[in-house]
């Protein structure tokens, strides 16, 4: 979408990475957590309740907490541009990030620096990224309830809907604990063994609780729309946006997951919010699906 820069930085031998979206001038963010175990940093200003409107970039890592340090080189791209939010001694970026846990499957040692989510933004850029194993979803897995001999890789994926005049976008980082599930219920990316997956012909096998730790998995969804929209409004849309995640992967939102969707808007075109709230919800989705289809 004009104006929104994606940008990866991917460490394919450690298995990890970050991915970065800068907003253009005036963009205004929210966002909502409906998982159980999120990580994050400055996801508080998000709140509707909040001062801060503008957001000027959504920082998306692996390396579980530790990869949320990375989050300064996104700061110093900001600074040394003098993008922020003004003050006396000068113009603080506002950064809001969140973490995936992909410690075990590539180095657990390894997870993305400074100097890593620097690069990031400095390779990003407009329209479609790159997608599957790249980024913030170089070390993600899907399948994990039933133990992780059984999981399977997954990604990162962007999807976009139009409608008129009216776009969104969605980047989403896909590492649940559950499958992921086509508009007909039928897993496409999940927890399989010897090329079947487990639960296609027994969806309750899924309900004993999983062979992994809590905070160990999770969705993370940046949506993008040129709607104009209020930070209130921006709330809801990612509340609804949800709806698109627990159409995607099931079970979604659970103990184990940390699931977050951020919005941002850059408020040029009038619209009814619900039917940009509809489009979120289905961005959301098809994103995820393609995600584990790269």
């Amino acid at each position: 979408m004009k104006g929104f820069l994606i940008g990866h930085y991917t460490d394919a031998a450690g298995g990890t990475g970050c991915t970065v979206v800068l907003c253009p001038e005036g963009t205004i963010g929210s966002g909502m957590v409906r998982g159980a175990a999120p990580g994050t940093r400055e996801y508080a200003l998000l709140d509707p309740h909040r001062k801060v409107e503008e957001i000027h970039a959504v920082f998306l890592t692996g390396g579980s907490a530790f990869g949320l340090d990375a989050a300064a080189g996104v700061m110093r791209f900001l600074k040394e541009r003098d993008v922020g939010f003004p003050t006396i001694f000068g113009k603080v970026p506002i950064v809001p990030a969140a973490v995936v846990y992909d410690l075990y499957s590539g180095q657990s040692e390894s997870f993305p620096t400074a100097e890593n989510a620097y690069e990031a933004c400095q390779r990003a850029e407009e329209g479609e990224p790159p997608q599957g194993r790249v980024g913030a979803g170089t070390g993600v897995t899907v399948g994990k309830w039933a133990g992780l001999e059984y999981m399977m890789p997954a990604g990162i994926g962007w999807a976009q809907v139009v409608w008129k005049n009216v776009q969104v976008e969605a980047l989403s980082v896909v590492n649940p604990v559950g499958d992921v599930v086509d508009g007909q219920g039928n897993i496409i990316a999940g927890a399989q063994k010897d090329g079947r997956f487990l639960a296609q012909g027994n969806p309750t096998l899924r309900w004993e609780p999983p062979d992994v730790g809590l905070g160990q998995n999770t969705i993370l969804t940046v949506l993008m729309t040129n709607a104009r929209l209020t930070k209130l409004q921006l709330h809801l849309m990612a509340d609804r946006a949800h709806l698109g995640i627990a159409r995607a992967v099931v079970p979604s939102h659970t103990a184990y997951d940390g699931d977050i969707v951020f919005t941002l808007s850059r408020g040029e075109v009038p619209v009814n919010s619900e039917t940009v709230f509809e489009m979120g919800i289905e961005a959301v989705r098809q994103s995820i699906l393609n995600a584990v289809s790269y």
